[in-house]
């Protein structure tokens, strides 16, 4: 079943044509990967999926639903949640309270909520499921400021999670990271999203043909290819595009 859908996508900034027809499937339960050169356009249809630009034409459907020039916040209610490739977190407050304030988001508790939220047993239990599912229980009172950037991506990981999505985006999920804490980060990405939809914008090729089932590479805004990671190893356009004719 197609959960996400975009057909004819188009997109200009005052003039500057930056997406050119893009079309591309995102089937229910898969992990498909965005790659191609810097300046490609992957970011900004990511943007434009998750409400924070607009198509200059063409539609995208989630679950059904045209979304097209939906705002965020009723995008996110459907069930789509994302990290952005710059950490977009509170340092100043623990790292609990940080995925603490993702959960009232989803439920939507918006007054008294310093006190209400301390009482609150089934906010404070999902907090912590989402704690330790993402492995951070031994920080989970540590201000955020304190953690490593390793562990802020982590955070950042749990934060698109705690809003229970039924499509994960995760913009440059590794960026920033060493190979080692690279290979153990893809592991965890693996165990929280199985047989749920992950859509993955990355530059590292290892991290896309480890992670990824289907890949869509998009060159000079358009859609030069999609397939298996074999299929995509093995593209001649891709290797001059993109893999340096490796």
């Amino acid at each position: 079943m197609t959960l996400l859908r975009l057909q004819e996508i188009f997109k200009d900034f005052s003039g500057l044509q930056v997406l050119f027809g893009i079309s591309l499937d995102v089937t229910e339960g898969e992990r498909h990967a965005i790659i191609g050169p810097n300046g490609a356009g992957k970011s900004t249809l990511f943007n434009l999926i998750t409400g924070l630009y607009k198509p200059s034409s063409g539609n995208i459907f989630f679950s059904d639903k045209d979304i097209t020039g939906w705002p965020v916040h009723r995008i996110a209610r459907t069930g789509i949640s994302r990290s952005f490739q710059v950490i977009n977190i509170f340092p100043e407050m623990t790292l609990f309270e940080n995925v603490r304030n993702a959960i009232v988001s989803k439920v939507n508790r918006r007054f008294n909520w310093g006190s209400l939220l301390n009482r609150s047993e089934d906010i404070q239990e999902e907090s912590d499921r989402i704690i330790e599912l993402i492995g951070l229980t031994d920080v989970r009172d540590s201000p955020v400021s304190e953690l490593s950037y390793g562990k802020q991506r982590q955070l950042e990981l749990a934060l698109t999670l705690a809003r229970d999505p039924v499509l994960i985006m995760l913009d440059e999920p590794t960026a920033g990271l060493d190979s080692e804490e690279t290979r153990a980060f893809v592991q965890l990405i693996k165990q929280v999203t199985e047989k749920k939809t992950l859509v993955v914008v990355e530059h590292d090729m290892d991290v896309v043909f480890d992670l990824a089932d289907r890949i869509t590479v998009i060159n000079y805004g358009k859609v030069l290819a999609t397939g298996s990671p074999d299929e995509i190893r093995e593209n001649e356009e891709v290797k001059e595009a993109y893999l340096g004719g490796k």
